[in-house]
């Protein structure tokens, strides 16, 4: 029987930045798999369309795999829908996050935003070891969609050694420019984000405007994410995920 193809399906955003991040996460998912077939698609704002993608895909076994950090509308409704439509017997797997893999990459991340400059202080004038760290996330409607974003945080305080708190931009709270604002007035004089988002785009312009000293980029192409990418596509696969199912309408997020 022929390997499944993996569809690899993000969010989507009109910045062009956001689909080469994408792009170049699963070139290194292809690199780390070779002989694995690859699909990139978005579920809105960005070409190709998962529908487009699943047609070029031209039949045969495929695993969906969002590439999203949370459970919410997107991951667990709408893009097994759409592809449970036009790939009968398809299965998706669960969304990337939260996963130490991912509190891994988003360490990375914020170092490489606070390091990186012989005195040991960083480029933008903050040590490298902040007052405040917060996980800066989109947001969701989705109570699990929220649920997973402060066990990203936790995942993340763990990793860091250190609290964490988490705030949303778009949806739910606690609101993010709050958070950071609430940690000045308990003496934080230095405060940094890790955003806890794959790529840029809107989302992510709105955490780096948060009020805080810096924001770490997407988490993007980093190795982490390419190894969790593979390992949704392998829990998919073996039967860990539950079969596709029928699209609902929508409701959170």
């Amino acid at each position: 029987m022929a390997e499944p193809a993996l569809l690899a399906v993000a969010h989507g955003t009109r910045d062009p930045a956001g689909p080469a991040a994408v792009r170049a996460l699963l070139a290194r998912v292809r690199a780390m798999r070779p002989g694995l077939r690859v699909a990139e698609a978005y579920g809105e704002l960005a070409e190709p369309s998962l529908e487009d993608a699943a047609a070029a895909l031209g039949g045969g076994p495929v695993v969906l795999v969002p590439l999203l950090l949370a459970r919410g509308y997107h991951a667990l409704a709408d893009f097994p829908g759409r592809a449970a439509r036009l790939l009968p017997g398809a299965v998706a797997s669960r969304p990337l996050g939260p996963d130490p893999l991912l509190a891994h990459a988003l360490a990375d991340r914020l170092a490489g935003r606070l390091t990186g400059c012989l005195s040991g202080r960083s480029p933008i004038g903050i040590p490298p070891r902040p007052d405040a760290v917060v996980l800066g996330a989109a947001g969701s409607a989705d109570p699990a969609g929220t649920a997973d974003a402060r066990e990203a945080a936790r995942l993340l305080a763990r990793r860091l050694g250190r609290p964490v708190r988490h705030g949303f931009v778009a949806a739910g709270g606690p609101v993010l420019d709050e958070v950071v604002a609430d940690l000045r007035r308990g003496g934080a004089r230095r405060v940094a984000v890790a955003s806890y988002l794959l790529a840029p785009g809107r989302f992510h312009d709105r955490i780096a405007a948060c009020g805080a000293d810096a924001a770490a980029p997407p988490i993007g192409a980093h190795p982490a994410a390419a190894r969790l990418v593979l390992r949704r596509y392998d829990e998919a696969r073996s039967g860990a995920a539950a079969p596709v199912r029928a699209q609902v309408s929508r409701p959170v997020s």
